[in-house]
């Protein structure tokens, strides 16, 4: 009788970086296409601009070498359309007539190194294998990222209004009251309404999200409190609510403030006598749920204007905690970048990065109107990108440098998601709620939301 065997599973090789060589040197282009290959690289060629701006309609690259003379054209102009084609295209400049200036340009222009001709096959590998880290590294960050990785409470703060709110968390995760946590975007609510369930009697019970701004008056209330079978068009089953999902635990209201009025009487309601009734249903359901609500709106105003019922306002702000931007809390700037840093060092197995002194000065400037989570994308960014262990200030986006950055020119040369930003962004500025953006975008609440999460808005 023989024994059945096992197979080892094994590891799944990693996808092979994909190059894209734009030079008009025959010689050259070969002797790169053998060279990379040899390194486990799939290379195309382009000789001409437009051969090149054709490949990356067709296919993803990791990496362009891109001559800065193309023939009769000039390889400057090009780079900015290489961006626009793929905003993660990292980009080599060769060229035979290098100079600081040039280097500069190219540099401006979106290239992320510079290399003089000749250049040798160590030279090569060095970057392709510099790419090949930086690939691993945001793979990694990904799956740390859909892992739930998240930066935890700042509980090491020096500054006074931090620690402020951090004691009101203490003093309020044990009092099974409702929380109303203010702040701009990105300060941290959403942690703090996560510190303020692990800290209560209700820690063993869920943690449940509802982001308010995301659907429509109908799906919404079907989120909160369910529905049953046939209550609209698409309600194929009965279906339970966040409300019930969050059983004996919290349930966080992320940006209340974008409520309808409709829905904000359902929720008024469930506040007052911890009732509900499903979508569509008759029987009167029961629930225990701690409310936590968070808001980057002033509700007062928009009690003022109608648009925010003030009976809500006052069952839910029975603690209040003001989180404060990150301009107002300079004295920890650096700490929590070395944190993020160190954090995102452990999810990569990378080295953790250090700041130069120039560099925390810049960082102490900047006003950060996105807060820590314009903080965090940014050494994320660059814990992807920059390949020194010590951080320069040239490693951040332009705007911390001071430099403006241009605004998308319609029929120039920037991407679709550019030009999308930048609209979505001016007109969520000039409205006064998430339902007014939408019906100016022409979309959707819930695709609006979608949108902003995606682009950090």
């Amino acid at each position: 009788m023989t024994t059945p065997t096992v197979s080892a599973q094994t590891e799944t090789a990693p996808t092979p970086l994909r190059i894209l060589v734009i030079d008009d040197d025959r010689q050259l282009c070969a002797r790169m296409a053998i060279d990379l290959k040899g390194m486990g690289c799939q290379t195309d060629i382009a000789a001409a601009p437009e051969a090149a701006l054709a490949y990356l309609r067709d296919h993803v690259y990791d990496l362009a070498f891109c001559d800065l003379r193309i023939a009769e054209h000039d390889g400057l102009t090009l780079l900015p359309r290489l961006v626009a084609a793929n905003p993660n295209l990292q980009i080599v400049v060769i060229t035979a007539f290098a100079s600081y200036e040039t280097a500069v340009q190219a540099m401006k222009a979106g290239a992320s190194n510079y290399m003089p001709k000749p250049f040798t096959q160590l030279q090569v590998r060095e970057l392709v294998a510099h790419v090949r880290e930086s690939r691993r590294i945001a793979s990694n960050l990904a799956a740390f990222e859909r892992g739930g990785g998240r930066l935890e409470i700042d509980t090491s703060s020096s500054s006074p209004a931090m620690r402020a709110a951090l004691e009101m968390v203490g003093r309020a995760a044990l009092a099974d009251i409702p929380v109303l946590l203010r702040g701009e975007n990105g300060t941290g609510k959403s942690m703090f309404a996560q510190a303020l369930h692990q800290r209560s009697e209700r820690a063993k019970g869920p943690f449940v999200t509802v982001n308010c701004p995301a659907l429509a008056d109908e799906l919404m209330t079907s989120d909160l409190f369910g529905h049953v079978k046939g209550a609209f068009t698409g309600a194929v089953a009965d279906q339970r609510g966040k409300v019930e999902a969050a059983e004996g635990g919290t349930l966080f209201l992320d940006e209340l403030g974008d409520l309808s009025q409709a829905v904000q009487a359902k929720l008024l309601r469930f506040l007052q006598e911890q009732r509900y009734e499903r979508l569509g249903d008759t029987r009167t359901r029961q629930a225990d749920v701690r409310i936590v609500a968070a808001t980057n709106r002033n509700l007062e105003t928009s009690v003022t204007e109608g648009r925010f019922r003030e009976d809500l306002l006052y069952r839910l702000n029975v603690v209040e905690i003001t989180l404060p931007p990150l301009r107002d809390r300079k004295e920890d700037i650096i700490l929590l970048a070395m944190k993020l840093l160190a954090g995102f060092a452990a999810a990569t197995g990378a080295p953790v990065r250090e700041l130069s002194p120039a560099a925390r000065d810049l960082l102490v400037a900047y006003a950060w109107p996105g807060n820590v989570r314009e903080l965090r994308n940014e050494l994320q960014r660059i814990t992807v990108l920059w390949p020194s262990r010590t951080i320069e200030p040239e490693a951040f986006s332009p705007r911390l440098r001071g430099q403006a950055e241009p605004a998308p020119n319609l029929g120039g040369n920037c991407s679709l998601d550019v030009i999308e930003t930048e609209h979505i962004r001016k007109v969520l500025a000039r409205t006064d709620t998430f339902d007014e953006a939408a019906r100016i975008l022409g979309i959707e609440p819930s695709t609006l939301w979608r949108k902003r999460q995606r682009l950090g808005l």
